[in-house]
């Protein structure tokens, strides 16, 4: 198939906001598929190739201008083949050797091609169509019963595969798709609250437990071969020893465990979430020891437990890991629930999440069985800039650079304002035409993209905190930032200070 047919169903997904229109359109473009198109095609629709890190950002991109081709030639095989020498590029001469490839791809393709793989490259696809809208897209095109195709796609963890099962192969060969120790599952999600107390009242008798401020991991163990793979399924068990060797010390021949992982400072508290995420990239960061802390346990020597009750599983892994599991309490008292939450903020963690007791590990979804609930930031910013949508964003001002106050000039001009993040989170369609009409009045010059503005406007930015980034003068980055409101009764000079930012950091 060519390209282009896959460029034609991303822009008909981002062209509606009906989830029924989407899976329409992705099951037509699925029964047109060859099996051997179903992995790279989903994958690229997703933002996540197939082949995992490729090793190109934005710089790479940005330095490689081709002219476009004038007719589609580019086939979907053209691109996973191209993908895949990006993905085996390493050592010596490496570098020339992805940007020839991909300077090579990006000349065989025409621009909305080009806009379709920079955008696939980087994760910034933006068209609605994540896992839960393409299984149900699976299930219809391969006329499969839904929960059957739910149900492989969440325990072998990936799409392209369930979706080879159910087109390709028999009923019950999907049936038969089952969890096997070391091959990653898509990892349960939560759902949200305001209150641990509103949380407790939706599912009743629950098990509160500490949110960690750390990184999701998920370790399979089969005798003594240990991997451990993040919440996108990435396989970083070298860059983790300390963690496969106490996995390796329980007393169990197999054993799947859901957890978090993160480092300790001197007194035992959270050090920031963005020291923990050097140790998954960075070998300089090897003298930071990882503790995992586990909350859940998936198969236990032979025996699936997803379809146990929670409790169940707790007690297993309460057998198995005593010294490595999240800490909480079960309750059906509202006040207890209030009671682990503010113990758990005063421990330097995110909150707690509040699961129900009898509840199942609905892998890869996010039900109402399990409910985050941790505090939310407002504060109020100065936008800098404002960069060029793309995609159902065409032709709209979208993502916002966002400053603090630096009343001192701690990081700069007294009285400037320091850049601290991006968001396009939170912008209804009305917000989007708005910024479309005000930016552009208030522009002090263009670059490629982006929109260059006098820092006047402030807009009232939600985040769940801040990390340390070398990328900011600051030295911080906004976490989760999106757009509340904009705050036409404040002045630039009544914005929030990137001193008050920093204090976030513990």
């Amino acid at each position: 198939m060519l390209l282009a047919e896959l460029v034609d169903t991303a822009d008909a997904l981002t062209a509606t906001r009906s989830r029924r229109a989407k899976v329409d359109a992705l099951a037509r473009l699925l029964r047109r598929l060859e099996m051997d198109e179903l992995a790279p095609a989903l994958g690229l629709l997703l933002g996540k190739p197939r082949q995992g890190r490729l090793g190109v950002g934005w710089r790479g991109l940005a330095s490689t201008a081709v002219e476009p081709a004038g007719e589609p030639t580019l086939t979907i095989a053209d691109v996973d083949s191209a993908l895949d020498l990006l993905a085996a590029a390493s050592g010596p001469g490496s570098a020339a050797r992805r940007s020839a490839t991909l300077t090579g791809m990006l000349g065989r393709a025409t621009a909305r091609e080009q806009d379709f793989l920079r955008r696939a490259l980087l994760g910034e696809m933006r068209t609605g169509a994540l896992e839960g809208v393409v299984t149900d897209a699976i299930a219809a095109a391969a006329e499969r019963p839904l929960a059957a195709v739910r149900r492989a796609a969440m325990l072998s963890g990936d799409l392209g595969e369930t979706a080879r099962i159910a087109l390709h192969g028999t009923e019950a060969d999907l049936a038969e798709t089952g969890l096997v120790v070391g091959r990653a599952v898509l990892p349960m999600l939560a759902s949200t609250a305001a209150t641990a107390a509103e949380a407790l009242a939706t599912v009743g008798e629950a098990s509160v437990e500490y949110k960690l401020d750390g990184a999701r991991i998920q370790v399979h163990r089969s005798g003594d071969d240990v991997r451990i793979f993040t919440r996108n399924l990435a396989d970083i068990t070298h860059r983790l020893p300390e963690i496969v060797d106490i996995v390796r010390a329980m007393p169990v021949r197999d054993v799947v465990l859901d957890g978090e992982t993160l480092a300790l400072d001197e007194n035992e508290s959270p050090r920031p979430f963005q020291e923990t995420m050097a140790r998954f990239g960075a070998e300089a960061a090897r003298e930071l020891v990882l503790h995992p802390w586990f909350f859940d346990v998936l198969h236990l020597d032979g025996r699936d437990l997803i379809d146990e009750p929670l409790r169940t599983r707790m007690a297993a892994l309460a057998r198995i890991a005593p010294a490595h599991r999240v800490r909480g309490e079960v309750t059906s008292d509202p006040e207890v629930a209030e009671r682990v939450s503010r113990d758990a903020l005063a421990a330097g963690h995110e909150g707690v999440v509040v699961k129900a007791i009898d509840s199942t590990y609905a892998a890869g979804r996010r039900g109402a069985s399990w409910i985050k609930v941790k505090p939310v930031h407002t504060f109020d910013l100065v936008v800098l800039a404002v960069e060029e949508g793309s995609g159902r964003r065409a032709g709209m001002l979208s993502n916002l650079h966002l400053g603090a106050l630096d009343p001192e000039g701690e990081f700069g001009e007294p009285g400037g304002f320091v850049m601290v993040g991006k968001t396009f989170k939170g912008l209804t369609d009305a917000t989007l035409r708005w910024q479309t009409e005000h930016f552009p009045t208030i522009a002090t010059h263009r670059t490629p993209g982006t929109v260059w503005v006098e820092p006047v406007t402030v807009v009232e930015i939600a985040i769940d905190g801040v990390q340390r980034s070398p990328r900011y003068p600051g030295g911080i980055a906004l976490r989760f930032a999106r757009v509340k409101a904009y705050r036409d009764d404040k002045r630039s000079e009544d914005a929030d200070t990137i001193q008050t930012l920093r204090r976030l950091l513990r």
